[in-house]
């Protein structure tokens, strides 16, 4: 599939608007523009698009949330230098699927997930010259609503347990903490809860002993707000690429 020539255009318009919003966003927090990385969320988008995003405007931050789209996607453009992040629920049986593909994992949900995406990394190495030393950049997901629909750690003694095993495992990295807050908390609604991950996280640093230094958190209707508390990855999906139609 190749999207017209109309159609690139529209795409980079949003994009760019999109960049313009984040660096006011980063401007008004007084932080600095390398600080925040935009993901920009391609699920249920023809890999067209994220061509079209990578070759046109330089962007190279993508996030998927299924598993075998998210497959067919990087086969499909493994030309480009793409920075692949994925951001849906993971089942442990699945970990093979996801574990050495994705430069992040931003939801680590248990320590058996945990445990069996070390279990992979280690047999790549085992298997593969190519992965002898390879690490697994992941985030611990918290369900920071308590919502018992949503996947995640609760924000007590659940998170500080799966952040002490992930950081006694040699194959995978912990480098923060992703949220997603309720979906009825749009604009400041949401902040409480963006701030709360940031002091989780700033909790967490001294007790494993090392920076933690990413935060996913913000999407199309409220990134600015988190910006404002601490974001690093904001993943935008709508507001790029337009309404989904999933399939």
């Amino acid at each position: 599939m190749t999207l017209l020539e109309h159609e690139q255009k529209a795409l980079c318009d949003r994009l760019a608007s999109v960049r313009h919003r984040l660096d006011e966003a980063v401007r008004v927090a007084g932080r600095a523009h390398d600080e925040v990385t935009l993901v920009a969320v391609s699920k249920f988008h023809p890999a067209a698009a994220v061509e079209a995003l990578a070759r046109l405007a330089g962007h190279f931050a993508f996030g998927e949330s299924y598993m075998q789209e998210a497959l067919e996607k990087q086969q499909e453009l493994a030309t480009l230098d793409i920075a692949w992040h994925f951001i849906g629920h993971v089942q442990s049986r699945k970990a093979r699927d996801v574990a050495g593909r994705f430069a992040l994992i931003h939801t680590v949900d248990s320590e058996k997930l945990a445990r069996k995406l070390q279990g992979v990394m280690q047999a790549l190495a085992e298997a593969e010259q190519s992965f002898a030393g390879a690490v697994q950049d992941v985030l611990i997901q918290v369900n920071i609503g308590c919502e018992p629909q949503k996947s995640g750690v609760a924000a007590d003694d659940e998170l500080l347990q799966l952040a002490d095993s992930i950081a006694g495992m040699d194959s995978l990295r912990l480098k923060g903490l992703m949220c997603m807050p309720p979906l009825s908390c749009q604009g400041d609604e949401a902040k409480p809860y963006f701030a709360q991950l940031r002091q989780l996280k700033e909790q967490l640093e001294p007790r494993i002993g090392h920076a933690l230094p990413h935060l996913s958190m913000g999407m199309s209707h409220d990134f600015e707000q988190a910006v404002a508390e601490g974001a690093t990855l904001v993943r935008v999906g709508t507001d790029i690429f337009g309404e989904r139609a999933p399939r």
